[in-house]
């Protein structure tokens, strides 16, 4: 969990075997994110950066606007929770990135988003 003055952050990852071909070299991973404003005023999403790195040290970055095709309002006190997903090449890598996001004063700030791992469980691999 990460947490600034303003806005916690919660990931949850795991892998999706049904859309997995390990024997293709293709490992589907989801994660789920949660955003919460602990702030006093409304927040905005506007934009991502993710830093994808695959189990050789291949790494793949992803910016974009917003998050699922969503700039999300988040009031203060409410929360903002979207799945997504990353295919990789092996069975265990890491994700880590920021936010970019704007409170009602026009402020933009950062909300950094630590390492986390994408991993095919033990019992399956």
């Amino acid at each position: 969990m990460i947490e600034s003055s303003r806005v916690c952050v919660q990931v949850q990852s795991f892998y999706v075997e049904s859309q997995s071909a390990p024997d293709e070299d293709r490992y589907v991973f989801a994660y789920t994110i949660t955003i919460r404003n602990l702030g006093r005023d409304n927040v905005q999403l506007l934009s991502r950066y993710w830093l994808i790195t695959n189990g050789n040290g291949r790494a793949t970055e992803v910016q974009g606007d917003g998050v699922v095709g969503e700039q999300p309002h988040i009031a203060p006190g409410d929360e903002f929770q979207y799945t997504s997903g990353a295919v990789l090449e092996t069975p265990m890598g890491t994700m880590q990135g920021h936010y970019v996001m704007i409170d009602d004063r026009g402020e933009t700030f950062h909300v950094d988003i630590p390492v986390f791992r994408l991993a095919v469980p033990s019992r399956i691999h």
